[in-house]
């Protein structure tokens, strides 16, 4: 199930922003980048409708999913 970014709390979407951030990694190649750059970075791609965040019934856990890997047939 799609959430709507909007409705989410903004301290609880920022925490969510800064998990998906944290788990993706830190080596960046050669330019490392803030935590504070890439939460900005997936806070536009959300805004932008590139992303979206994805709840999980079977998981209980909430991701963040390019939209044009859904299946939104």
């Amino acid at each position: 199930m799609i959430i709507p970014h909007q409705q989410i709390a903004a301290t609880t979407l920022e925490s969510l922003l800064e998990e998906h951030a944290l788990r993706d990694g830190t080596d960046y190649g050669e330019q490392e980048i803030s935590l504070s750059t890439k939460v900005a970075q997936l806070r536009q791609q959300l805004e932008q409708g590139i992303i979206v965040l994805v709840y999980s019934e079977l998981h209980e856990s909430v991701n963040l999913v390019a939209k044009s890997e859904l299946n939104l047939t």
